[in-house]
């Protein structure tokens, strides 16, 4: 679960609901399209303010960027049935946002971990115009076995006992092991609002989706789209070397962000916007 480092927005940011023809998506917008538009689609339990710490940079660099909530995620809501949160509904939701986005100049699209796998599957299954594809921490296929007991964990956990009581279970399970760092209470209090927010069917089947995503490197690689793969130098889900294969298999760009896990948006974003937007410019040809 990525922890945003603050919830305050820079200046000029807004928050507000995008309309699209699927729906209204709650979204963080910053800056104007100088040189494009950048639309970043959160992974698995995370949501818009995974990226508020590129917000700033990415903006002063040119770019008007739109950070989502997705369907089911956190503030846009949507429906108690699994199938609403099939890849390709959630793909479809992407091209409709990008859509809505477009007449900006070009359009750069980023998924992180669970994000990745849905913006790939609209790159492979819609061709939409986007100007280039960033993959960041997410991997060729299912997530890591030791993961996948997890969520599969989670995925049977969330019918039996509800949101609440899986939080706690959750943050009982960091706390035995060491894993909760200190976070501010303000960051702490939005976390679990965050958690409360999502709509359960949709955490089940995206965590299905994770534990049985198919390998579609090949597919992908037969896009005409540039393509950048980046991560952290460690990442539980998908470890680094897979991403370094995928990226060699894609004919991609690969950037390791030193010193950042599964989240370089979070943990180190200065690197990640400079990466970025390094790749998005006329020069990152």
């Amino acid at each position: 679960m990525s922890r945003p480092p603050t919830l305050e927005l820079p200046e000029g940011a807004r928050a507000y609901r995008l309309a699209t023809s699927r729906g209204d998506f709650a979204v963080l917008d910053a800056g104007t399209a100088v040189l494009g538009t950048a639309l970043l689609v959160p992974g698995f339990t995370g949501s818009k303010e995974d990226f508020i710490a590129l917000l700033e940079p990415l903006a002063l660099a040119g770019y008007r960027v739109v950070a989502v909530d997705g369907r089911g995620q956190h503030e846009t809501g949507g429906p108690a049935e699994e199938s609403a949160y099939a890849q390709a509904e959630l793909a479809a939701d992407v091209v409709a946002q990008t859509e809505t986005l477009g007449g900006t100049g070009p359009v750069h699209v980023l998924g992180h971990s669970l994000g990745g796998l849905i913006v790939r599957a609209a790159a492979i299954d819609a061709a939409p115009p986007w100007e280039s594809l960033t993959i960041m921490s997410s991997g060729p296929a299912a997530i890591d076995a030791e993961q996948q007991a997890r969520t599969r964990m989670l995925v049977e956990a969330l019918p039996a006992m509800g949101m609440e009581a899986v939080w706690q279970a959750m943050r009982d399970m960091d706390a035995e092991n060491a894993d909760a760092p200190d976070v501010p209470p303000a960051v702490a209090e939005f976390l679990y609002r965050r958690w409360m927010g999502n709509v359960p069917e949709q955490l089940i089947a995206t965590g299905r989706q994770l534990i049985a995503e198919p390998d579609r490197v090949a597919e992908l690689a037969a896009v005409p789209i540039r393509t950048l793969v980046l991560s952290g130098d460690v990442d539980y889900a998908w470890p680094p070397e897979w991403l370094d294969d995928m990226a060699l298999r894609l004919g991609a760009r690969r950037v390791v962000i030193k010193g950042a896990e599964h989240s370089p948006n979070v943990e180190q974003p200065e690197a990640t916007a400079e990466a970025l937007i390094d790749f998005w410019s006329p020069k990152g040809e």
